[in-house]
């Protein structure tokens, strides 16, 4: 495989790192990497990776919650941004361990890795592209359209055209990336991530028979999550009072995002344990999405995200975590 292909399978995969995560640091939850799952619990991790042999390979690690921390990582909206912060981290260390796990055919004594440079380029160029094609370019074409109709000049209705165009850009490029092969393996792999939280979940004994009887759709998901966020910064946007200038409303976005994140987080957590609240209906546009990306999974793919749970549980008892389901 050459670098550039390399290099944009994992652009690729960078960008979706904030639809495939899901888990708070109280919760079990997971993500889909290349050819493969990891599982999260409160104080654990573990990935699972198919080679390209069929060896299964793992990777754990112990984490320390946020909260645990830092006491005002306990704070609501706070902690949303640290568990987030926490959950991207270990997110792109899972994407590596997966990485090199698929660049290893066997072929070679010394697997081919991918060096920490391309890792920190790709986080660079995937915070550049988020602010580009979210935030830019929906305010550019908000503004050329009040521009030719004076009407959408208006508070309301431009900030929600700027609103409405960051969705469809979303789902755009969600459901064309998922027409890709090595995207739809991951999304896959997701609906297999899913399938088995909800079998934990429900308390029955976690194997591919019962996990395949569940849905691939769960509030908990970074695919929610995107959706939330979005459709709280129409209604901040709607809200709060607009600066006159492109780069002053350019400059806004970017100030009310933390906020933003940590509010939203606050939302999907309140959704996950109240899923016939009012509020849940928010994230109902999230579960969706997720019919873009998750995929039904094979025996096999829910075989891994099971091997990845089981891995990160035993890790869990080791350290006397206690779980708690949502």
């Amino acid at each position: 495989m050459s670098s550039f292909r390399i290099f944009l399978r994992l652009f690729n995969h960078v960008q979706m790192l904030p639809i495939l995560e899901s888990g708070e640091e109280t919760l079990v939850g997971g993500q889909a990497v290349m050819e493969g799952v990891m599982m999260r619990a409160p104080h654990s991790y573990c990935v699972a990776v198919r080679k390209p042999s069929g060896e299964m390979v793992t990777e754990e690690l112990p984490v320390e919650r946020m909260s645990e921390k830092h006491a005002w990582m306990k704070w609501p909206v706070l902690r949303g941004l640290g568990t987030l912060g926490q959950a991207l981290f270990l997110g792109m260390r899972a994407l590596k361990f997966s990485a090199n796990a698929s660049l290893d055919d066997g072929s070679s004594e010394k697997p081919t890795e991918i060096p920490a440079w391309m890792m920190t380029v790709q986080v660079v160029l995937s915070l550049a592209f988020f602010l580009f094609m979210y935030k830019l370019v929906p305010l550019t074409l908000a503004g050329l359209l009040s521009n030719r109709i004076p009407v959408f000049k208006g508070q309301i209705l431009f900030n929600s055209v700027d609103g409405l165009i960051r969705v469809v850009i979303f789902v755009g490029l969600l459901y064309l990336l998922s027409r890709t092969k090595d995207m739809r393996r991951v999304f896959e792999y997701h609906g297999a991530e899913h399938k088995v939280v909800f079998n934990y979940e429900a308390g029955t004994p976690v194997n591919v028979e019962n996990a395949q009887q569940f849905v691939t759709w769960h509030p908990r998901c970074g695919t929610s999550f995107m959706f939330v966020i979005m459709l709280l910064s129409m209604l901040c946007y709607i809200v709060i009072p607009t600066p006159p200038t492109f780069l002053a409303k350019m400059g806004e976005r970017i100030i009310l995002l933390p906020f933003i994140i940590g509010l939203s987080y606050e939302l999907i957590r309140f959704a996950a344990r109240r899923r016939g609240s009012a509020l849940a209906l928010l994230t109902a546009p999230g579960l969706w999405t997720q019919r873009i990306t998750t995929k039904a999974p094979s025996d096999e793919q829910a075989a891994v995200a099971i091997h990845a749970l089981e891995g990160a549980m035993a890790l869990e008892a080791r350290q006397g975590g206690e779980l708690v389901i949502a």
